[in-house]
């Protein structure tokens, strides 16, 4: 047994550990449900559309979802059940868990291109600078990521993720950031476009709010990866919390896409009149529809 293994042992306590992977896994699997009951209410709600690329991206998200969920549980498995109790098995990094990382890192980055691709669709004669600024921060970050999984494939056992903090940090870091960049300039692409009818506003207003919600809920799980890596490096407490971070980043951008569907019999008496008044002058809800009208447009 090498002195690495020997003096990880004392340190070594399932509950914190082992356990803390355990209980990520059951909260991602629980958010994987999610994410299905979310693809198929999109699916349904859009079955009449000829457009491919939503639906592309959608069935991608739930692959990649999948597959992540299928590692993180062949990775507990593999150590709880496969070699349980084998002290020089537990220190050191399976496959599937470096692997999950990669997943991981394609998700987060494939649903900010997706935000990124409908703040350009809705900045169409609004701004021309903010996608391109957006467009820099969002693909500077994917640079992050591949910095971090470098890193990662550098390690061997689980006392060599103290080493790669630095990674760690900025790419959790640059995520929150990235999320900040979206979440404002979709909410200021929405403040814009308000038109002065007040279901529409409404509306805006509702979008807005869950724009900012959604990004919080994403953030603050980045950011408390990041708290529970720096505080208990030594345990796997950050490392069941990450398991969460792909799955919210996925049914963040479903939930998006869903929005329409569930904003629009609220408002769809007062959109009716508004546009059999205005219908060659103004169509407001047009404007408002960024999540799922801008792809039939594009």
């Amino acid at each position: 047994m090498s002195s690495s293994t020997q003096n990880l042992i004392p340190q070594l306590h399932l509950g914190n550990t082992f356990g803390a992977l355990f209980i990520g896994v059951i909260f991602a699997a629980i958010l994987f449900g999610l994410s299905n009951i979310q693809a198929f209410v999109y699916f349904q709600s859009h079955k009449g559309t000829k457009v491919l690329f939503p639906k592309l991206a959608v069935v991608s998200l739930w692959i990649f979802d999948a597959l992540h969920l299928f590692l993180i549980v062949h990775c507990v498995y593999y150590y709880l059940v496969v070699y349980y109790a084998d002290i020089s098995i537990l220190t050191e990094m399976v496959w599937s868990f470096k692997l999950q990382i990669v997943i991981d890192v394609v998700i987060v980055y494939g649903v900010h291109l997706l935000y990124f691709h409908r703040i350009c669709i809705f900045s169409k004669g609004r701004s021309r600078v903010l996608p391109i600024a957006v467009g820099v921060i969002v693909i500077s970050g994917s640079g992050v990521g591949i910095a971090l999984i470098w890193a990662l494939y550098q390690c061997h056992m689980f006392s060599d993720l103290i080493k790669i903090e630095w990674a760690i940090f900025m790419a959790l870091g640059t995520i929150a950031f990235v999320d900040f960049v979206i979440a404002s300039s979709l909410c200021y692409l929405l403040a814009i476009s308000r038109t002065g009818f007040s279901n529409t506003d409404s509306m805006i207003t509702m979008l807005m709010a869950y724009i900012i919600n959604t990004g919080c809920l994403t953030s603050v799980c980045s950011l408390s990866v990041i708290i529970t890596c720096a505080v208990m490096p030594y345990n796997f407490i950050f490392i069941g919390i990450d398991f969460l971070v792909a799955k919210l980043y996925v049914n963040s951008f479903l939930a998006l896409l869903n929005a329409r569907y569930f904003l629009e019999p609220a408002t769809e008496t007062d959109r009716s009149a508004e546009v059999h008044v205005h219908h060659n002058i103004y169509r407001p809800l047009a404007e408002v529809n960024v999540m799922a009208s801008q792809d039939e447009e594009s």
